[in-house]
């Protein structure tokens, strides 16, 4: 295994793409955007939107749903994440701004008020208001029911299973999975529901759609195991990220990791 300590480090690599900011604006094309949904108004609750630079109305569009990590993190390397929707980069980094409607998407808090920075909150809440914001942008802003991605870096990663599998309902709403740094089922943590049996109950949910499995270093060593012993038998794909760090930014360089999701998720388009 190497050592993480000689990986190279992500900041040593230039950065070609720089996220918009989040603003309040109205949404509008190349404008990243807070929203939230009505039943949630007077609550700290919200998402955020992403319209393409090539966005019309009344085309259709890729959309992709993308949850972050947990936050306040910061490591010994000086990775870093808020917690917050707006720190995530996954969607901006596959789509260069370009061709997708891209949403940060919450986790919304056990009292219904806010956004939940670490871990999960209501799980049944988080899932419905997924639902909804996904229905809500398809009728609103042209995103294509039949083409909608759930990615994720670590808590979000993780989500991609645990919350995009919860139950058949929203299980039927992905054409694909793209989850960094981290996968559902591989390890125990402090939650309900994470061991492997409840794990593998979720992943059966995939019935065979494709899945993107991005790791760091020995990453997918573990979660390829994990699946094989599953039993589980699907269409999945590795991608070792090649830097130490815990950090989703590596889809702002133009690296040959950046164009194998690029391509992963055109070829999955094109099924």
């Amino acid at each position: 295994m190497t050592s993480w300590s000689t990986m190279p480090d992500i900041r040593n690599v230039p950065f070609d793409l720089v996220v918009p900011e989040l603003t309040g604006e109205t949404p509008a094309e190349g404008k990243r955007v807070k929203q939230t949904l009505p039943a949630y108004k007077g609550t700290k609750v919200y998402h955020t939107l992403y319209l393409p630079l090539n966005w019309e109305k009344g085309k259709a569009y890729p959309l992709i749903v993308e949850y972050s990590g947990n936050g306040p993190y910061v490591n010994k390397y000086g990775d870093a994440n808020s917690g917050k929707v707006e720190d995530a980069y996954l969607g901006y980094g596959l789509s260069g701004g370009k061709d997708f409607i891209w949403i940060g998407m919450p986790f919304v808090s056990s009292n219904g008020q806010k956004n939940e920075l670490y871990w999960w909150g209501d799980v049944e809440a988080t899932v419905n208001y997924t639902m909804d914001v996904v229905k809500d942008v398809c009728e609103q802003f042209g995103g294509n029911k039949e083409q909608v991605f759930v990615a994720g870096f670590s808590r979000g990663a993780i989500a991609c299973n645990y919350i995009g599998l919860h139950n058949d309902d929203i299980a039927d709403l992905w054409r694909g999975f793209i989850a960094f740094s981290h996968y559902d089922g591989v390890r125990e943590w402090s939650y309900p529901d994470s061991d492997k049996a409840s794990a593998i109950t979720r992943l059966k949910r995939l019935n065979g759609k494709p899945q993107l499995i991005i790791q760091e270093n020995e990453g997918p060593r573990a979660t390829k195991s994990y699946i094989e012993k599953s039993g589980i038998i699907g269409d999945f794909t590795f991608l070792t990220i090649p830097y130490r760090n815990h950090d989703a930014r590596w889809v702002l360089q133009n690296i040959p990791e950046r164009r194998e999701l690029r391509e992963w998720v055109n070829k999955v388009l094109n099924k």
